[in-house]
């Protein structure tokens, strides 16, 4: 089922931050009041995770710009979690990496945010953008074999933040700096009805 719309599930637990320090209660309620992007990824020292990974990294200042705490677990060990961190990464290795990545040992997270691949014991590619106040704006589950786009979750943020301070909602592929639409039918004319703008499908 769904979390969109509703809290999302709180929890402490050992996670591992700044690449290297370990921190015993680490909770998703301390980033209340700033957006939180919480992604799950199935286990350490695999394949698409570390590209995963990875591409966070790369796109973290922009992620920071926008006021997103950026958060990933797994279901791995905390000390896995260290030993991945200190690979580096010409060895399939996550060195490098700043944001948190939280242990979820024992699983009790994955299930709460219903992502648990039971084949493997481990998590779908799950990921959840949660507002300022708490609740599950997008969510998006992907199975094992398929890594995320980062850009379009950046997208996704951007999409959030301008309807939170204009009001406008954002049409298929809207970009930060296109043109968005009042949520009426005479909004909904103007866009599908305006020029320099592809054409959307019927």
């Amino acid at each position: 089922m769904s979390l969109v719309g509703k809290n999302a599930p709180d929890f402490s637990a050992k996670a591992v931050i700044n690449g290297s320090e370990i921190v015993d209660n680490f909770t998703l309620s301390q980033f209340k009041g700033k957006y939180t992007v919480l992604w799950f990824y199935p286990l350490d020292f695999t394949f698409v995770c570390p590209t995963e990974l990875h591409a966070f990294q790369a796109k973290l200042a922009q992620f920071e710009a926008k006021n997103i705490q950026v958060v990933a677990c797994s279901v791995d060990s905390w000390f896995s979690h260290a030993a991945w961190l200190n690979t580096p990464k010409e060895q399939g290795g996550i060195q490098g990496v700043q944001y948190p990545i939280v242990s979820d040992f024992n699983k009790q997270i994955t299930n709460d945010y219903g992502i648990l691949c039971e084949d493997v014991s481990a998590s779908y590619r799950g990921l959840f953008l949660i507002d300022k106040e708490g609740v599950v704006r997008h969510e998006t589950v992907n199975d094992l074999p398929l890594g995320r786009n980062v850009d379009e979750v950046l997208r996704m943020v951007d999409a959030l933040q301008f309807h939170e301070k204009n009001g406008e909602v954002c049409p298929a592929n809207w970009k930060e700096g296109e043109q968005a639409m009042s949520a009426t039918a005479d909004g909904v004319k103007t866009y599908l009805s305006g020029e320099n703008r592809e054409k959307v499908p019927a």
